[in-house]
């Protein structure tokens, strides 16, 4: 049985960034991926500029990106606000960003294994984990970072798993060389909302969310884009100016914006697999590098100090993470549930409209601060 200080599950931002961490401080440190780098992933893909330092700090080199400093809101019926972000964001692809971030945990010899987990049991103090071809791993801690859901929740019973989530996201990559470099967008259409920014690559990133009680009523994603998506003008010009690179769109279902736990089972929770913002906010992904700093921190804290105990450990993770993350998902729910509704998005973008500090108050309720380098 290979035995491990820590052992990860998942290989995406925090997966990867807490892999980097912790091998920094010398520990032995596996990560579980099932995916081959490198590959596309369901996300909006603007990252603000406050995690910027940090990764730098571990020695990942950012690839190529566009500068992101403007953000344009819009409903359904095309009405529109635009904000400058006070950070600013780079638009950068999942798959540049977790392929640099993987060649750097490669090259510090961060050990990945190309398995699917399907059990990880606490036992003894030790956590035993098992993998789908029943190879069997020892570590005494598990970092959960798997995303958004995962076959996992169910085995360890997690309260979201027990309902089905009413939300499915779709995104594909499109060439439309007229579109801004410095914008991302956010434009809201029947029963959902999509955001679009430009990648390093320079195609435009479209990744939406909708509910399958929308979706439904369409024959597939191609009818859905024309007769539901397309009703917002912002949409509508978009689709019919730009050219879809990705031989078909990813899709992702079953995404529950419930709250989670942040330790589950004694396993500390990263990124998505310990709460999703909603993407309205544009964060997710600073959230998911930010966890897996604060998790490894602690950790850190943990082998080196022998009165340190795990269950302090998990007791301090679970309240930075609440006292770090809690509000800024607390206004993701609230932010969303006023413009999807369409009797009163108009309204609310009008208020907002009048009050240009309450658009930078929502940004900045949303979005963090410079997070501190190691």
């Amino acid at each position: 049985m290979d035995t491990y200080d820590v052992i990860i599950i998942g290989g995406g931002l925090a997966g990867i960034t807490a892999a980097l961490h912790l091998k920094r401080e010398n520990y032995h440190i596996a990560v579980f991926e099932k995916q081959d780098y490198p590959h596309h992933k369901v996300c909006g893909e603007y990252v603000s500029n406050e995690i910027v330092p940090y990764l730098e700090s571990l020695g990942v080199v950012l690839p190529k990106n566009i500068q992101i400093n403007e953000m344009v809101l819009s409903t359904v019926v095309g009405k529109s606000l635009r904000a400058k972000l006070p950070l600013g964001g780079l638009g950068i692809s999942r798959f540049a960003l977790d392929t640099a971030l993987y060649a750097r945990a490669v090259a510090m010899g961060v050990v990945f294994i190309p398995e699917n987990v399907v059990s990880a049991a606490f036992v003894k103090d030790t956590f035993l984990v098992e993998d789908q071809k029943e190879n069997k791993y020892s570590s005494q801690f598990v970092i959960g970072a798997y995303g958004k859901r995962d076959a996992l929740d169910k085995r360890l019973d997690r309260h979201f798993t027990r309902s089905r989530s009413p939300w499915l996201a779709i995104k594909a990559h499109y060439k439309l060389d007229t579109f801004p470099d410095n914008e991302v967008g956010l434009h809201n259409f029947r029963g959902g909302y999509g955001g679009l920014s430009k990648t390093e690559s320079g195609a435009v990133n479209f990744c939406y969310l909708t509910s399958y009680e929308s979706f439904k009523k369409e024959k597939d994603i191609e009818h859905f884009n024309k007769n539901v998506v397309a009703k917002n003008p912002y949409m509508s010009h978009f689709l019919d100016k730009a050219e879809m690179i990705f031989d078909s769109p990813l899709t992702i279902g079953q995404i529950s914006f419930d709250k989670k736990k942040s330790v589950e089972a004694h396993m500390i929770m990263c990124g998505d697999t310990a709460g999703l913002i909603h993407p309205f906010c544009g964060n997710g992904m600073a959230i998911a590098v930010h966890s897996a700093k604060i998790a490894s921190q602690l950790l850190h804290r943990y082998f080196m100090d022998p009165d340190y105990q795990r269950h302090q450990v998990e007791s301090d993770y679970t309240l930075l993470w609440e006292n770090t993350f809690g509000r800024r998902l607390w206004t993701g729910r609230q932010l969303q549930s006023v413009l999807l509704k369409q009797g009163i998005s108009g309204l609310a973008m009008g208020t907002i409209g009048r009050f240009p500090t309450l658009l930078q108050k929502l940004i900045r309720e949303t979005h963090g601060k410079i997070i501190e380098t190691v």
